[in-house]
């Protein structure tokens, strides 16, 4: 059968309708970040730069607005958007493949790999976009990828224009002491630390090779990990805008974000082992212990606390403890005409550094057996526990025949005095430790006693406390320090 011209063409429509049809039904089916929605500035091979926004309130926040500008200049924008479980109100992010929710908390009904940020970015670099700013200007992802390839930085910034700026700041971690401290930076841009709004960029396999890549407060957080890893971070002169509608915008979202924020930095701090926090100008935070919690460690064994295998030395809110208890004490001693003196490790770390030992656990006090009648909290004391009006804590101590001061009922940090007698010349007493400094001693050591710094007072010392100590310890103790129980643990090969 042969086609007439007019069939032929009526086929040849009707296919061509189809075609037509079928390309369009396809088309909508894309996802929509592969249609165009304006020049694309990123290279052929795609985005370098994954957009990660961590650091949010779910109850207030700026963030689609956030999100939107960077997919305005490049629709393909990698965009994850991280919470540790679902933000409630709910976020309404654009349902397109590129932009993704990581919720970082496990699930039972998840797979491991669901709760990894890792997982979520597969470009070579990642921006850590605080809530309330905004992409305007085109290429600034850009800009910070060329500058931290440039420079010798591992992270590069650009301040945010909001009310709170990125600063730079000189940061010091010292896990040994537990301890953070901040300072104006003398290299600034380059500098270790942020203070403020900014945007990070930094290597995807860097931040993921750090032990808590997102916690929070992100920037607390990430710049300690930086700064102990020696990294630096350059402030470019590159500026992201604010939010136009920006977040906590009212007193009570304000307060309530505050409110919240503390308690995560607390927190964060405590769970990596930061009990003190110093800043410019000599203000101080502690986030250790105090009289009303128990002391940062446990029963000590063998003479050798539970830190010190950790290659750390004792806590610096223990060591502030010890130090007003010792102070205390002291006072109590001399009002009520109690002869004592620095004993052990207390009167070498008095020789050493005039403080307590860096890694010691408490302070030891000789005193005159016949001199415990002076004072009616020893007094107290013989009979049981005493709990004075300043919540010291004085009694009997239960391994012998001597006395300890507790810093208050629930933290245990604590003075040990012990009651020596004279006898023929000699200092001796009625309990002995297998201590190898718990020995007899010359009384003319005590004849007279000399002042001596300690713990940021004057105490009572033995006279050539030198030899006092040399006895006790052996030839060359001050200038060779040592642990507690070396056979245990030396300091020598503590790392």
């Amino acid at each position: 059968m042969r086609l007439t011209r007019c069939q032929a063409a009526l086929a040849a429509a009707i296919t061509l309708n189809l075609l037509v049809l079928f390309y369009v039904s396809w088309l909508q089916h894309q996802p929509r970040n592969s249609r165009a929605r304006g020049p694309r500035r990123a290279s052929a091979a795609g985005p370098r730069v994954t957009v990660l926004v961590r650091e949010f309130e779910a109850f207030d926040n700026a963030v689609p607005e956030l999100v939107d500008s960077f997919l305005q200049q490049d629709p393909a924008q990698p965009v994850v958007v991280a919470a540790d479980t679902l933000p409630y109100p709910p976020l309404a992010l654009p349902r397109i493949p590129n932009v993704r929710l990581a919720l970082l908390q496990p699930a039972l009904d998840r797979p491991a790999a669901a709760s990894r940020p890792e997982t979520y970015v597969a470009t070579e670099f990642v921006a850590l976009v605080p809530d309330g700013a905004r992409v305007e200007a085109p290429g600034q992802l850009e800009l910070m990828v060329e500058a931290l390839r440039a420079g010798s930085a591992r992270l590069v910034a650009a301040p945010v224009a909001t009310a709170n700026p990125a600063r730079c700041l000189a940061l010091n971690v010292s896990l040994r002491e537990w301890t953070a401290r901040y300072g104006a930076a003398p290299a600034a841009p380059r500098c270790d630390a942020l203070d403020g709004d900014a945007v990070v960029l930094l290597r995807a396999r860097d931040l993921f090779n750090l032990s808590a890549p997102l916690a929070r407060p992100v920037g607390t957080s990430l710049f300690l990990q930086t700064a102990l890893r020696g990294w630096a971070v350059q402030l470019l002169d590159l500026t992201f805008a604010a939010a136009r509608q920006p977040p906590l915008a009212t007193a009570h979202a304000r307060w309530k974000a505050e409110r919240e924020g503390r308690a995560r930095r607390t927190a964060l701090l405590r769970s990596v082992g930061i009990r003190l926090v110093s800043w410019e100008g000599g203000r101080l935070e502690w986030f250790g212990c105090n009289k009303e919690t128990t002391r940062c460690f446990g029963t000590v064994v063998g003479d050798t606390p539970a830190y010190l295998y950790e290659e750390r030395w004792t806590p610096p809110c223990c060591l502030r403890a010890l130090r007003e208890t010792a102070r205390y004490v002291v006072g109590v001693l001399e009002a009520a005409g109690v002869r004592y003196w620095l004993e052990g490790g207390s009167l070498l770390g008095a020789a050493r550094h005039g403080d307590i030992i860096p890694w010691d656990y408490d302070v030891d006090l000789g005193i005159y057996l016949e001199d415990v009648g002076n004072c009616e909290q020893l007094r107290g004391a013989e009979a049981g526990s005493v709990v004075d009006e300043r919540g010291f804590v004085w009694e009997k101590a239960v391994e012998g025949d001597f006395f300890r001061v507790q810093y208050s009922e629930s933290n245990h940090l604590h003075v040990d005095l012990w009651p020596f007698y004279p006898r023929n010349g000699v200092m001796t007493k009625d309990t002995w430790l297998d201590h190898r400094q718990d020995v007899e001693f010359p009384e003319h050591f005590l004849q007279p006693l000399v002042p001596l710094p300690f713990a940021g007072f004057v105490a009572q010392a033995p006279n050539n406390y030198r030899r006092f100590l040399e006895l006790k310890f052996g030839p060359g103790v001050i200038e060779n320090p040592q642990y507690p129980n070396p056979a245990l643990l030396s300091l020598t090969g503590s790392g």
